[in-house]
């Protein structure tokens, strides 16, 4: 019963995750559009929220559950679809952290990159929960 419970928090926390994670590289598409001053001001707190409030606090549970998950089943370890799966979460962490860092550049008003740059980074975490579905539940290795 202990192991449904996690799981079903496991995967409630990986949608909040994934919530924040494909939303907010979409406001930095509008943000890097903004030219007047309240706009900008106003897609900063909304990143800020976004990132602190959604996605960090989705991603913490995420991972906490996904560890108490292995820990109650050890034997996953050794099985190749779990590799994969950890490689993908690993990607995904650092893609937190790099919206973390593009969040702080447009606080301090220090963007470098245009609006297409961020539609095109906005679908790299797709290639991560596709490849994360498919590990753990196909199983291909």
């Amino acid at each position: 019963m202990l192991y449904l419970w996690v799981k079903a928090l496991h995967i409630i926390s990986m949608v909040v995750w994934f919530a924040g994670v494909f939303y907010l590289p979409r406001l930095f598409v509008y943000h890097a559009q903004t030219n007047d001053h309240v706009g900008q001001e106003r897609f900063k707190v909304m990143e800020r929220k976004l990132f602190w409030v959604i996605m960090t606090p989705g991603a913490i549970a995420t991972v906490i559950t996904g560890l108490t998950l292995v820990y109650l089943h050890p034997m996953w370890l050794k099985a190749g679809w779990m590799h994969a799966k950890l490689l993908l979460v690993g990607c995904l962490i650092i893609y937190h952290i790099s919206c973390g860092m593009f969040l702080k550049a447009f606080a301090d008003n220090q963007n470098r990159y245009s609006s297409v740059f961020f539609r095109w980074y906005n679908e790299l975490p797709t290639i991560v929960l596709i490849g994360a579905v498919i590990a753990v539940v196909v199983k291909p290795m």
